[in-house]
């Protein structure tokens, strides 16, 4: 089983223990996560979103700062936007912040209940789940010089044929070698790819 497909399974297994729905950003780096999934009500995510409260948020902020598991009602941080008192408005009332990884390459989920306080058995079982994520989503710090060279043909505007010629190789060994540069990236689109690969300064 590849990785994406372990990623989508661990995904559906959180889905069922968050009733009220996720939050997770993977391995923030410089700022913003390699993925990040939310199935929060859409009408709270649109909200969040218009109001920028990612860079407010003290559950994001306890996640940066700290590794570990807490419920949201033990979160001991200023929220002078009242994001929190705000979430359970639109259901989300109990809640869980996992963080795990290096300051570096951290991982933060929150999990939401609309119903009660999540157990201490159930927020061992969402962290195991998120720690699996983590792992599953390592970034690479490397790719080889043939999937380098197919990545920057591609963005210097070339189309698979003209890429191929420069590089000297058949255009389906161009499409095989940006095929594994986007499943190392976990990248849906060479643009994607593209892009990741320069985030991750591996062009």
């Amino acid at each position: 089983m590849g990785r994406n497909q372990i990623i989508d399974d661990v995904l559906a297994d959180l889905a069922t223990e968050a009733p009220a729905g996720y939050f997770l950003a993977l391995h923030i780096r410089f700022a913003a996560p390699v993925m990040m999934f939310r199935t929060y009500d859409r009408a709270w995510t649109d909200h969040y979103s218009q109001n920028a409260y990612a860079l407010r948020d003290p559950m994001v902020a306890w996640g940066i700062a700290h590794s570990g598991a807490t419920r949201w009602r033990d979160i001991d941080l200023p929220d002078p936007f009242g994001i929190m008192r705000e979430a359970a408005d639109f259901g989300l009332t109990h809640g869980v912040c996992i963080s795990c990884g290096p300051v570096t390459s951290r991982t933060v989920a929150g999990v939401a209940r609309s119903d009660r306080e999540f157990t201490d058995e159930e927020i061992a079982s969402l962290s195991g789940l998120v720690l699996r994520l983590h792992h599953e989503s390592e970034p690479p710090d490397h790719l080889t010089r043939a999937e380098k060279d197919a990545l920057e043909v591609i963005a210097s505007g070339n189309r698979y044929a003209a890429g191929a010629a420069r590089l000297r190789i058949s255009e389906s060994a161009l499409k095989a070698r940006l095929s594994t540069a986007r499943r190392k990236l976990f990248a849906r689109t060479t643009a994607e790819a593209i892009q990741r690969a320069r985030d991750y300064r591996l062009l």
